[in-house]
């Protein structure tokens, strides 16, 4: 297994129906006062439960501090957490002990390891994003005070936000529970998500994030770029599926001249088509990139597939699971942006005295 970071790391540990999850933050800096109540508010953004048209699996998501903080500050040395499972219904995988689901990791886990632990998914069930949350909580209280993270769900299915973000109040994002800060959208949205809920299918779309107020000078000229390390980051999310940061695809059949940042005096730009990084680096101007994620993989229809010995079988998700992963996954990229921003803003402080 890897860390997630350069610098500042996080290794992990837990499955879906194990005891619990956890992991080890290590190089995060000493005397930082730590605010508890703002880890367990994200965690609270992420648990199952919260609405209609997200799984129902009951979990309170309550992180425990195993080390690295006392008197409420970081101390400098290796910070461990845990999170305990405490609502698994395991006999609802009993039936794909030896089935492979369609366009799961269940096959491959199989290939790599020998063996896999099929209840949840074990390692790859999402639920492992509970320690990103975590971690990326605590990154983003050590980054200056006035960045800011904010993402938001801009497509579901064929149902898109048209507004710029630029003209989008991300007050409005926990308003609703689909975590659009477009309130007429979001009811669309809603609608679309129970609709293909009550068919048993799934649906995705895409999550867009916006980091304003970021310092210039933030990545590395080679291969720590910004946007490298951020789309590392997020195609390690579970059912994502593509991330394009500033123009993306759309820049692809512009000409330079069009696509050209100009400067202002004070050395904005006229217009942000970099995305707010420009060699790998910020430039000051927001930094801003899309996240698409696919369709959940379990649905609650029979499906075609294949056992372990080559055997065809019909496979057809049982217990909860979630119709879209967008609302969730919400705070998942932004808690996610922070860590990496965290460690690039770490290791940055070293380059110039």
């Amino acid at each position: 297994m890897f860390d997630l970071g350069n610098f500042l790391t996080l290794s992990t540990f837990g499955e879906s129906h194990g005891a619990a999850y956890g992991g080890i933050i290590n190089n995060f800096p000493a005397g930082l006062a730590v605010d508890l109540d703002k880890i367990q508010q994200e965690l609270d953004r992420r648990k199952p439960g919260q609405s209609a048209i997200v799984t129902q699996r009951k979990e309170s998501d309550t992180v425990k501090f195993l080390s690295g903080i006392f008197d409420g500050k970081t101390t400098g040395t290796p910070i461990g957490f845990t999170i305990e499972n405490e609502n698994q219904k395991s006999k609802d995988y009993d039936h794909i002990s030896k089935a492979y689901r369609p366009s799961h990791a269940d096959f491959t886990y199989d290939q790599k390891f020998g063996h896999r632990d099929y209840r949840g998914g074990g390692k790859s069930s999402a639920r492992e994003t509970v320690n990103w949350v975590v971690a990326g909580s605590l990154a983003k209280q050590l980054l200056p005070q006035n960045v800011e993270i904010n993402a938001y769900v801009s497509s579901v299915g064929e149902i898109f936000c048209e507004k710029p973000y630029q003209d989008l109040d991300f007050s409005k994002t926990e308003s609703n529970d689909v975590r659009c800060p477009d309130p007429e959208t979001a009811e669309k949205m809603i609608s679309k998500i129970k609709e293909i809920k009550k068919e048993g299918n799934t649906i995705g779309g895409t999550i867009t994030c916006v980091i304003r107020n970021l310092p210039v000078g933030i990545g590395e000229p080679v291969f720590g770029k910004l946007q490298a390390e951020l789309a590392k980051a997020m195609l390690n999310i579970n059912a994502c599926k593509g991330f394009e940061y500033g123009s993306g695809f759309c820049g692809a059949k512009m000409t330079g001249k069009d696509h050209n940042d100009l400067f202002n005096e004070d050395f904005s730009t006229k217009t942000n088509l970099s995305g707010g990084i420009q060699g790998g680096i910020s430039n000051g101007m927001d930094v801003y990139f899309r996240v698409a994620f696919k369709p959940v993989a379990t649905i609650l229809r029979p499906q075609e597939s294949m056992d372990k010995d080559g055997n065809p079988v019909i496979v057809e998700g049982k217990g909860r699971h979630d119709p879209c992963v967008l609302p969730r996954a919400v705070p998942v990229v932004e808690n996610l942006s922070a860590f990496v921003l965290a460690d690039l803003y770490l290791i940055n402080k070293l380059r110039r005295v």
